[in-house]
């Protein structure tokens, strides 16, 4: 693994690329024998940090759950970030394009766990038991590192390009739909841009959630009672523009909206 003092060198980098709005070098093309654990030891160097300056996290996501995300970013496993608490948005927000970098939508399932959700061992079923309801929302990606050659290396260290979620449209209970047949249309400026079905996320959107609740195991941690868990693209990543208005309609689970300025 990298050394303790180069992991807080790169979190302070994506610190300050944060609040300055500006890229940094890919870290795979400066550290070419960084690991995966490195990645998650940046970014919970960064985390620490943050919460440090007084943030609050209210959740996690879950990214490149499916073969549609998979193969938009040439990265053939999961990953996780951290969600903080003034980066959730409501549905019809009007929001700052300034505040993120190569700004894209993605199309997503929201989990809002009502009991912790602890592996090793944790199943779809555990997933479904301990949820209090499945909302639809929409994930602003926010990338920090150049995009051309990047690794799963350099997401994970950029918080998986997390930037923000909008929450909205009909939440449901776990059991009311199933969840695997949710479909969305994803409309900018009322041009539809991209289809998709939730069970393209590893078959249920919920397996995306247990996946999370073991890895976290590993590492002597839970998903807590509370907490919004994004359980994944199943839409390809959409750019948008200042100026832009997103619109997704989930069918029964109703809409959800934002604009760019």
């Amino acid at each position: 693994m990298l050394e303790q003092a180069t992991l807080d060198q790169i979190a302070a980098e994506l610190a300050d690329a944060d609040r300055h709005r500006t890229v940094i070098k890919r870290i795979t093309a400066r550290y070419p024998d960084a690991t995966v654990e490195d990645s998650y030891a940046i970014q919970a160097a960064w985390r620490d940090r943050e919460l440090a300056s007084g943030r609050r996290i209210v959740g996690r996501k879950i990214g490149l759950t499916s073969k549609t995300m998979q193969a938009a970013t040439g990265i053939s496993e999961p990953d996780y970030g951290v969600m903080f608490d003034d980066t959730v948005y409501e549905t019809g927000s009007v929001i700052d394009y300034d505040r993120f970098l190569n700004v894209r939508i993605e199309v997503e399932l929201a989990f809002v766990l009502k009991d912790p959700l602890e592996g090793p061992g944790c199943t779809l079923f555990d997933v479904l038991r301990a949820t209090e309801y499945v909302t639809p929302a929409l994930e602003i990606l926010n990338s920090h590192i150049e995009l051309e050659g990047r690794t799963i290396v350099d997401t994970i260290s950029d918080n998986a390009a997390y930037g923000a979620m909008v929450l909205g449209g009909n939440p449901m209970g776990p059991h009311e739909i199933d969840l695997r047949w949710v479909s969305a249309l994803l409309y900018k400026n009322e041009t539809i841009e991209e289809t998709g079905v939730a069970a393209g996320v590893l078959n249920h959107p919920g397996t995306g959630v247990a996946w999370l609740a073991n890895k976290f195991a590993q590492h002597g941690d839970r998903l807590e009672a509370g907490e919004v868990i994004l359980a994944g693209s199943f839409t390809r990543p959409m750019w948008v523009e200042r100026g832009d208005t997103v619109l997704c309609d989930y069918g029964r689970m109703g809409t959800i909206s934002c604009r760019f300025v």
